[in-house]
């Protein structure tokens, strides 16, 4: 939880340049049923500050896994990387979805890092999405 007041504007800017979805594992907060959180790209605990340019939505699932994290290391290679950034980095070009769209793969060192770090396939997700697959929500466009 963010210690600094983001101000009403800036909550509504990003949240509408993020789709009202996670920036990590794409759900949409309508498919959640619950508000997305701010997450600060870099943590304000390693000296994130409170602006545009650090802010993005994440699931509340996200957001506590991501924690005071910036960094992970990639399972394939060993190396530490840094976690996605939902405002730089392109989804798509570190992440697919596999299992017609239960799971994320990572198709980067950063994304498979990020897979990991976040849990972005922990079981109770895959669950969740096959519902969502079925109902026709999932997986979400680019």
């Amino acid at each position: 939880m963010s210690k600094a007041h983001i101000p009403l504007a800036l909550r509504r800017r990003v949240a509408r340049e993020a789709l009202y979805r996670c920036g990590y594992c794409r759900s949409s907060e309508a498919i959640l049923g619950e508000p997305m959180e701010f997450d600060h790209l870099v943590p304000e605990s390693r000296g994130g500050r409170t602006e545009y340019e650090n802010l993005w939505l994440a699931c509340s699932q996200c957001n506590d896994f991501k924690s005071n994290r910036a960094r992970a290391r990639d399972p394939d290679t060993g190396r530490v990387v840094p976690l996605f950034n939902p405002r730089r980095d392109d989804w798509d070009a570190h992440f697919h979805w596999v299992d017609s769209g239960l799971r994320i793969e990572g198709r980067t060192p950063v994304g498979r890092a990020t897979v990991v770090a976040l849990k972005l396939n922990l079981a109770i997700r895959v669950i969740a999405r096959r519902a969502w697959v079925i109902a026709g929500w999932h997986p979400p466009r680019s």
